[in-house]
């Protein structure tokens, strides 16, 4: 089973978001050739449209519809992992540190 990238899920969330390349290269801190390239990926990779281009306008398709809400839950689910792993790591350290006294 293939799964997909978190960077490229992230770059299409932000061009869906932004309403375009250009800001989600800003706000992501990349090129606005490597939001591009990531877009193509996740495009190429599903086998389906995500955006349709019109010059500088953008515009989901269905398919890039759909998956945003599935991208939005993902990047979500990810972000609660990471804050949660942290916090573990937060308490043992202090059982860490009270064990020690």
């Amino acid at each position: 089973m293939e799964i997909l990238d978190s960077r490229q899920l992230r770059a299409f969330q932000e061009v869906a978001h932004q309403g375009s390349f250009t800001s989600a290269a800003v706000e992501l801190s990349l090129t606005q050739s490597a939001v591009s390239h990531s877009l193509k990926a996740l495009e190429g990779d599903l086998e389906v449209q995500l955006i349709q281009r019109a010059g500088k306008d953008i515009q989901l398709t269905e398919a890039g519809q759909i998956l945003l809400g599935h991208a939005e839950k993902i990047l979500q689910h990810m972000k609660e992992a990471r804050e949660g792993i942290r916090a573990l790591g937060l308490s043992e350290q202090e059982i860490e540190t009270n064990a020690s006294r």
